[in-house]
């Protein structure tokens, strides 16, 4: 069964909880998601755990690029950028076109000459190792020429420019969708359960303990190899066991800006260079994604807190190339991201490797970490490959290079068939569009939702990019256990909308609460839980620094399983 639904999620306990798996996950972003699909459909029996939400840490809040990283040539790392330009080509026509998406980037040139050999050499090595990709060839343009295609740009702000393509994805629900076709293939998928020890046979791991945290029930869970997939909480997770390792995991502090589309006139995105890394200018439906920033961080990871110091950094940087500038006041969203980078390398994290390690530090236990979002591929196929070494039994090879996520199958059939759809269903073909590109094939279960019960149909109020009905489904199919998961994950309301989703948070409670039966009074506090998170976002990007924006956000309280208030 593909539906991540609130029975699924029961009998994913009760069988975790009544027999060895082969493998046990441990995190639900893209890594521990892809190694759960890795190892289901090589024939394994898996389970997949996760303590808060699917991809609620760093898999939900990257810059939402597939991409084989430009400023990694520079860094002469050739294979990490056609390892990735590999996934990136895989993710577009394979596995989740459905989700995965061309954008159209400009490169301003700032000196005459020498710039434009140098950078269009890069990007024509860039488009090389692409090949045969599904993307188009990158362009030289004059400065009128870019002009043209990004209005925006202040005219002595290049004195010509690059085209060039590269891929972007709805992070959380790609993840999302990895956990779900990892359950369609049998794997035992559940978020909001906790690791809180490891079991042991002597040296061996041998299993976890677990907290399910919707019930407050605590079980264990038995499997001949576990995997730490667990990013930037890797060194915790090991310290669970006394073990640290053969390698340490640092956090990188990343934050995004979300604008509306008219605040930069523009065809397409724009990649600009800052004194410390680079800096993006990303199409994002009806906004524009600006990021990122690249800092240490040392404090609370699960609820990284982004400054006004932040905040104005990014403003200060695009502002440089702008001709109409962006202030405070444009700016609809903010989120705050923690990259998990190998540490050692160099006491800079942007110079810190995106290059991934696996490591079996001890017996039963397989460690994954580092890497890059469009990597994950890569990263679970050799952690996977450590526990088939392990287990020590014949045991297929990693398949997932053939393996669709669930919604790409017919994918571009019904795309070239969304007019007939539109007609009917008797929704706008941008309604339409907007589903298959987030649904996929399953736009037909959405559809039967809104048949059933046809206010469903109707956009949320003061979300009106979102169906009524894809609450329900977040809800029913999607895993979704939260107001939260819902605003900030399943769909992106809380980076889209000026009031953060404080708006439509109560609608929407209700009508997750028809699906997972709650009483008015926990529909009452889910939305005054969202309203203190948001209140608390708003304050910690108004302090000047890391800590007391840390202090500011930590002054919102974490999710209360509504089973047990």
């Amino acid at each position: 069964m593909s539906a991540l639904s609130p029975d699924t999620r029961d009998a994913a306990l009760r069988a975790l909880a009544g027999a060895e798996v082969d493998v046990l996950v441990v995190g639900g972003g893209v890594v521990g998601a892809g190694c759960a699909l890795d190892a289901v459909t090589r024939g394994l029996s898996v389970g997949l755990v996760e303590a808060r939400d699917f991809a609620s840490g760093t898999s939900s809040r990257s810059s939402k690029l597939i991409h084989g990283g430009l400023r990694y040539l520079e860094m002469l790392d050739f294979g990490l950028v056609r390892e990735a330009l590999r996934e990136r080509g895989l993710i577009l026509s394979r596995l989740a076109p459905h989700l995965a998406r061309p954008v159209r980037f400009l490169y301003p040139l700032r000196h005459r000459g020498w710039e434009r050999l140098y950078a269009g050499a890069g990007v024509t090595l860039y488009d090389a190792m692409a090949w045969p990709g599904a993307l188009p060839r990158h362009r030289h343009l004059t400065r009128r020429g870019a002009l043209r295609a990004c209005p925006a740009l202040r005219k002595d702000a290049l004195v010509g420019a690059l085209q060039y393509h590269d891929a972007q994805v709805d992070d959380a629900r790609h993840t999302m969708f990895l956990a779900r076709t990892a359950a369609a293939y049998g794997a035992h998928v559940a978020n909001r359960v906790e690791v809180t020890g490891f079991l042991r046979e002597g040296e061996r791991v041998t299993g976890v303990r677990v907290a399910d945290l919707e019930h407050g029930r605590t079980f264990e869970i038995r499997a001949q190899q576990v995997i730490n997939a667990t990013g930037v909480w890797t060194d915790d997770t090991q310290a669970l066991i006394g073990e640290r390792g053969q390698f340490h995991v640092r956090a990188s502090k990343g934050i995004h800006l979300v604008v509306p589309r008219d605040r930069i006139p523009s065809t397409t995105g724009l990649i600009l260079r800052t004194a410390t890394s680079v800096l993006f200018v990303i199409p994002w439906g009806r906004h524009w994604i600006v990021g990122t920033t690249d800092t240490d961080w040392n404090l609370d990871k699960a609820h990284p807190a982004a400054s006004a110091k932040d905040i104005d950094y990014l403003l200060t940087e695009v502002n440089k190339v702008l001709s109409t500038r962006l202030e405070r006041a444009d700016v609809q969203g903010v989120y705050a991201g923690l990259r998990p980078l190998l540490s050692g390398e160099s006491e800079s994290t942007s110079q810190l490797s995106r290059e991934h390690m696996v490591a079996s530090p001890v017996p039963g236990l397989v460690v994954v970490a580092g890497g890059k979002y469009t990597t994950y591929r890569v990263m679970a196929r050799d952690a996977v490959d450590a526990c088939v070494f392990n287990l020590d039994r014949p045991v297929a090879r990693c398949c997932t290079d053939r393996v669709p996520l669930i919604g790409a199958e017919g994918f571009p059939a019904l795309w070239n068939r969304r007019g007939l759809i539109a007609a009917e269903s008797g929704l706008h073909v941008a309604r339409v569009e907007h589903l298959l590109g987030r649904y996929g094939s399953l736009i037909g279960e959405l559809l039967a939702l809104i048949r059933d019960d046809p206010a469903l149909g109707r956009p949320l109020a003061g979300a009106d990019d979102y169906l009524c009905a894809e609450v329900v489904y977040a809800a029913a199919a999607e895993g979704a256990r939260h107001l939260v998961d819902v605003l900030t994950r399943r769909t992106r309301i809380s980076i889209e909308t000026f009031d953060r989703g404080t708006v439509c948070a109560a609608e929407a409670a209700e009508l997750m609460g028809r699906v997972l039966g709650w009483t008015p009074r926990q529909r009452d506090r889910e939305v005054e839980n969202y309203r203190l998170r948001v209140d608390a976002e708003r304050d910690s990007q108004e302090q000047q620094d890391d800590e007391t924006a840390d202090a500011a956000r930590l002054g919102a309280p974490e999710v209360v399983p509504v089973q047990i208030r």
